[in-house]
């Protein structure tokens, strides 16, 4: 899969989510790196072993997983020679305890994962080494009786600092040095017991100096007579050290032997870490296990682009045998490019053994190659797309194309001339459908409507629009071709039914059918309606925020880049103004509006806007129907 594709799909988003779950860092590191697979054992494999750790959340979802990404770096340590410190062997007593947990966890689970059950039984008893850290190990130190020669040199170590500390305190209020002392009191210093002596009797006082004070003012002096006890002191804690990296020692190399047996538990709980993270994801989407097919079928029951949750509108689309390329048609914002992704997204998911947000009995095609060509600014989150670089991408599509490839292609031709754009559409969809694809593209053009009706393998779907609520359902409907519903629309909001017919006809050579009223009763009857409609909306507007009125033409500034514009068209019900910024149009917020300079102040009363927002060729055509009917001769609306 090239990586535009995954990132046209939000692939990486999906991936990221899914290391969320995991626990290690090697396990969140494999889910990142995962790509999807061909193979369609290895994939069903995989989907089983989620189905099965699925089952065993929903028993029990506390898991005994390791945070073991030390584990490997410890053994590489005892390899090299070197003991484990106390600390380090903590964290293997963890591991080691979890390990055993995790094969107890495990044991009353075999009934409903049997094929992942077995990397528990891959895990070596271990329980004799578990036994030995914890015996020597007390509170993360080693403990006085590891050994019985470290628990000797400890109580001797603990009688002769006694008896230092005690001599030491005698000295302190010895009269001899009462006179020479800053303070009458012996202070330990760097863990030697020293007299605080002024400096002007250093002379009189027999022994190392220790430290001193800020001011120099104060010498810290061992004094001679605590040098035979200090050395004995100093000599059990040698022969402290020492017992104790033989403790250190022993228990490591009790490791090292067991190396081979850990690696493995390591590989296993891995593996856990792995499948309990899809499983996890899985069930937080709502997921079931996908089957994966080789027979060029697309069969989705009520799915959902993960990205957009539960509430998004679901999806049920089946594409196979004959048929293997949809047209998709329907209004702009209608979720025809959220049906390609959908699509692209779960296939992919599925040939990497993910869990998808369907009902059960969804199937996918293994596609070997995806293709993406997103454009028109239908991106969930941004576009940045040109026809210029559209057709590079078409171009190297048209020659990688096989018959194991799917391709998703969003508003082809879009961005040039509407005639060359949609000849050079029609011309791509039939060569890369002659070359074995599977394909699903969304179009405005009638033309290739018509392709999708009169050419084999072709088919027709369109993004359903409610025409009394004014709003798009979002859902696909197959076999239907979709239409702008410009005049259905027109009709609704109250325009007079015969303008509506001279408009219909003079579009299609036919009268338009519809069941509003023509009569002049029913037109004022239908602008009452309106009236009232208009009345109740303002009404609920008025309790929200003030939305800023501006007219169009009137010259604007973009609060956020500084950028001037002209108003379109606008507000929408969310505040949103149709925005011409450099000769493209853009959908701005209100709140990021600032009147620069108004049109009334720019243009004549009776100014024809279409200059400053229609193309030349659009202004032709408008001037022409204006005079006289000319057959065949159509406008489509410049948005």
């Amino acid at each position: 899969m090239n990586h535009q594709t995954m990132d046209q799909l939000d692939y990486h988003r999906i991936l990221d989510r899914v290391a969320d779950k995991a626990i290690t860092e090697r396990a969140k590191t494999k889910i990142r790196s995962s790509q999807p697979l061909v193979n369609k054992k290895v994939i069903e494999h995989q989907l089983e072993e989620v189905r099965e750790a699925v089952r065993i959340l929903e028993i029990s979802s506390s898991v005994p997983i390791h945070s073991l990404d030390e584990m490997g770096g410890y053994l590489d340590q005892a390899n090299k020679g070197l003991f484990l410190r106390p600390d380090q062997l903590t964290i293997v007593l963890s591991f080691l305890d979890h390990c055993r947990k995790l094969k107890r966890f495990m044991r009353d689970k075999e009934y409903v994962a049997p094929i992942i059950s077995t990397y528990a039984w891959s895990i070596e008893d271990l329980e004799e080494l578990e036994k030995e850290i914890s015996r020597c190990l007390k509170h993360g130190q080693i403990d006085d009786y590891a050994t019985p020669e470290l628990a000797s040199v400890r109580k001797q170590l603990k009688q002769a600092k006694k008896d230092l500390r005690a001599k030491a305190e005698r000295l302190a209020g010895n009269k001899k040095y009462q006179s020479y002392l800053q303070e009458k009191m012996m202070i330990e210093k760097n863990g030697h017991y020293t007299l605080p002596i002024k400096r002007e009797y250093r002379s009189k006082v027999s022994g190392a100096v220790i430290d001193t004070s800020a001011s120099g003012a104060t010498l810290f002096i061992e004094p001679s007579e605590l040098g035979t006890i200090q050395e004995q002191v100093n000599t059990l804690q040698i022969a402290e050290d020492h017992e104790q990296q033989q403790v250190l020692y022993t228990l490591t190399g009790m490791i090292l032997e067991k190396a081979q047996e850990i690696q493995i538990a390591i590989e296993a709980m891995h593996q856990y870490d792995v499948l309990f993270a899809k499983a996890k994801y899985g069930v937080e989407i709502g997921g079931t296990i996908p089957s994966v097919n080789e027979d060029y079928l697309i069969d989705l029951r009520e799915a959902k682009h993960p990205m957009l949750g539960r509430e998004a509108v679901p999806l049920t689309l089946r594409l196979g045998g004959e048929d293997r390329a949809l047209v998709i048609t329907g209004p702009n914002t209608g979720g025809k490019t959220v049906t390609l992704k959908t699509v692209g997204l779960l296939s992919m998911m599925a040939a990497t053994g993910l869990m998808i947000p369907a009902e059960e009995g969804s199937s996918l095609h293994l596609f070997h190659k995806i293709y993406v060509d997103m454009g028109d600014g239908q991106s969930i989150e941004e576009n940045l797309s040109t026809f210029s670089s559209r057709l590079k991408n078409i171009i190297q599509i048209l020659e990688d194309t096989n018959d194991h490839t799917l391709v998703l292609l969003d508003e082809l031709g879009s961005g040039t001339d509407p005639n060359e754009g949609m000849n050079l559409a029609q011309v791509i969809m039939e060569h890369l459908y002659q070359k074995g694809a599977t394909l699903l593209a969304t179009t405005h053009y009638s033309e290739l409507k018509r392709l999708a009706d009169e050419r084999e393998g072709f088919i027709n779907g369109s993004m359903e629009f409610d025409l009394e609520t004014l709003k798009p359902t979002y859902k696909l409907l197959l076999g239907e071709t979709g239409k702008s519903q410009a005049f259905e629309i027109a009709l609704k909001l109250g325009m007079h039914p015969e303008l509506v017919q001279r408009a219909y006809t003079s579009t299609y050579n036919k009268p338009l059918k519809h069941n509003i009223d023509t009569s002049e009763k029913g037109y004022v009857k239908q602008l009452t309606i309106n009236k009232h409609a208009r009345k109740k909306s303002l009404q609920k507007s008025s309790n929200e925020e003030a939305v800023k009125t501006f007219a169009k033409g009137d010259n604007v500034r973009i609060t956020a880049t500084d950028e001037l514009g002209i108003i379109y068209k606008g507000p929408d019900e969310k505040g949103n103004y149709s925005v011409q910024i450099k000769g493209e149009k853009k959908s701005i917020n209100h709140k990021r509006l600032e009147l620069h300079v108004s049109a009334s102040e720019l243009y004549p009363e009776d100014y024809d806007f279409d200059i400053v927002f229609k193309t030349k060729e659009y202004r032709k055509k408008k001037h022409q129907m204006n005079r006289k009917h000319v057959e065949g001769l159509t406008i489509e609306e410049e948005e």
